[in-house]
């Protein structure tokens, strides 16, 4: 512990999500931007890069219930770094693909669903951290940085791919990502902790406010009781929430996959336009989710969560599709797309109302479940606990 002075230890380390997440999208993003040049070094097709961009996706859905129970066992702290240095190993591989090679799809395809497989543990492990570091009444805020990071590294992305890209060739700008990626995981494991009581730069007094804000009492381990995962999968409130965090990796991933490659090719820009324009969207992204995420809060202590947590996330989703479908009909490619900027920048809105429920209302049940001798269901440190989530779901 530190002397008397009051520390800020836990939005430095939410800083450091911020930069674990935008490495995370850096490295996503990246293949997007070196596309083309990929496609014409391996003759490929547009459907097959397709592939390439959903095999990352497919290994990242897979996992992401792996990548949860990871964090559990293993703690943030941890989970997180080895994360990130296996995003910078299979970054690399990409860059290592050899030319001519007739399985040159295949390989792709494995190395990016296997970088997809690593890069689902980000946000579960981040989750982890939220609900043991985060009182809730800050949460919003915490939240809007981490996935701040979204619109940091998509934006980086174009201008520094771009540029690698014109001076050293396409396999550069993988080589610079996974560099980035084992730095930022090294400063993560020498920073973080698992939890406030580990670290030793944690003052009294930010413990205390850490402890008092926190929704889950400290009990003894084996202090247990279980909700069904029956009960959990006929909840009508995970299922909208699981619909609508559908419906914005969908549209989400058209930006982060397809973007700089529309400008290209059907708006006709050149190499340097496309990625000054394909930042837009991204950068937009970084705006509203730290303005989100401090609104969030603010109306949630004001009006309570129904308002503060669900009606704005409701009200940015449905911002977000009247934006994209009127920027898909300008005929101007620059209206066009600070339109659609506009439209990415409000998809992240409802993420705060997700990760509010994940981090507030079930952190225990499912954030924190792992199967027991007593058979498969959530584990829950007391029957309060159960009491509680059961009414919630």
């Amino acid at each position: 512990m530190t002397s008397s002075r009051t520390t800020r230890v836990r939005w430095l380390l939410v800083f450091w999500l911020f930069v674990l997440s935008a490495v995370s999208y850096l490295d996503r993003v990246n293949i997007s931007i070196a596309g083309g040049a990929i496609v014409d070094a391996y003759h490929l097709t547009d459907v097959q890069l397709g592939r390439v961009f959903s095999a990352l996706v497919a290994g990242y859905a897979l996992f992401q219930t792996i990548g949860g129970q990871l964090a559990d066992r293993f703690g943030p702290r941890r989970v997180l770094t080895g994360g990130v240095i296996w995003w910078g190993v299979f970054t690399a591989l990409t860059a290592l693909v050899p030319a001519n090679f007739a399985g040159a799809l295949l390989a792709f395809m494995t190395v990016r669903f296997l970088l997809g497989a690593g890069e689902a543990v980000i946000y579960p492990a981040a989750n982890q951290f939220v609900s043991r570091w985060i009182p809730v009444r800050e949460r919003g805020v915490a939240n809007g940085w981490i996935f701040a990071g979204v619109g940091a590294g998509a934006g980086l992305s174009p201008p520094l791919i771009t540029y690698l890209m014109i001076h050293y060739g396409w396999r550069s700008s993988f080589w610079v990502c996974a560099v980035l990626g084992l730095v930022a995981g090294i400063v993560w494991f020498l920073l973080s902790r698992d939890t406030p009581t580990e670290h030793p730069r944690v003052s009294p007094s930010e413990l205390a406010t850490i402890e008092a804000g926190l929704t889950a009492p400290k009990v003894a381990e084996g202090a247990v009781a279980r909700v069904p995962w029956k009960r959990v999968a006929a909840s009508p409130s995970l299922w909208a929430l699981t619909l609508s965090y559908f419906c914005y990796g969908y549209v989400a991933w058209i930006f982060f996959s397809w973007f700089y490659r529309y400008l290209a090719k059907v708006r006709g820009l050149d190499l340097n336009s496309s990625a000054f324009y394909s930042m837009l969207p991204f950068l937009a992204m970084l705006v509203c989710c730290l303005v989100g995420g401090a609104i969030n809060d603010r109306l949630t202590k004001w009006r309570g969560p129904r308002v503060g947590r669900c009606l704005l996330a409701a009200a940015a989703m449905t911002i977000a599709g009247i934006f994209v479908a009127l920027g898909a009909r300008a005929e101007d490619v620059r209206v066009a797309s600070v339109v659609l900027a506009g439209g990415a920048g409000a998809l992240p809105g409802h993420l705060p109302r997700c990760r509010h429920f994940t981090a507030h209302r079930l952190p225990l049940a499912i954030l924190r479940s792992r199967p027991g001798a007593g058979g498969p269901g959530p584990r829950l440190r007391t029957a309060g606990d159960a009491a509680d989530v059961a009414h919630h779901l």
